[in-house]
């Protein structure tokens, strides 16, 4: 289980780096913006469902031999989903009526949430190393 555990965690927290830093980066360089723009709004659901999956099963990997790691991913799967079901519609909706403030500060928030998982996931893949 540990096995799978780590690499659960692994792959959980480095699609959510190359989703963050490199897929969504390169979107908005390679593309016009709008294309980029809906093209990201359609990923979103997708990477949203990838952490709450993956943060979900690490959980579950984790539980028997480390408590604390499984408490961190599970906190992880369960906050994605307000972000995915609440946040990321409102997001949308403010970008839809041409609300920037409330789209920058929206955007903001998830930025925020994602880059707090990001930790986490590399706070639980360091306990691995001791």
């Amino acid at each position: 289980m540990t096995t799978l555990a780590l690499l659960s965690t692994a792959l959980l927290f480095g699609g959510m780096v190359l989703y963050s830093f490199g897929f969504a980066a390169f979107l908005f360089t390679a593309l016009p913006a709008e294309t980029a723009g809906p093209t990201i709004r359609r990923a979103f659901p997708h990477f949203y469902l990838f952490v709450i999956a993956g943060a979900g099963l690490s959980a579950v990997f984790l539980a028997m031999t480390d408590p604390l790691g499984a408490a961190i991913m599970a906190a992880i799967a369960l906050t994605t989903i307000p972000t995915r079901q609440i946040l990321m519609p409102a997001i949308n909706a403010a970008t839809d009526v041409g609300n920037k403030r409330r789209f920058g500060l929206l955007h903001g928030l998830s930025v925020v949430i994602t880059l707090i998982h990001i930790v986490a996931a590399a706070y639980v893949l360091h306990r691995f190393i001791g």
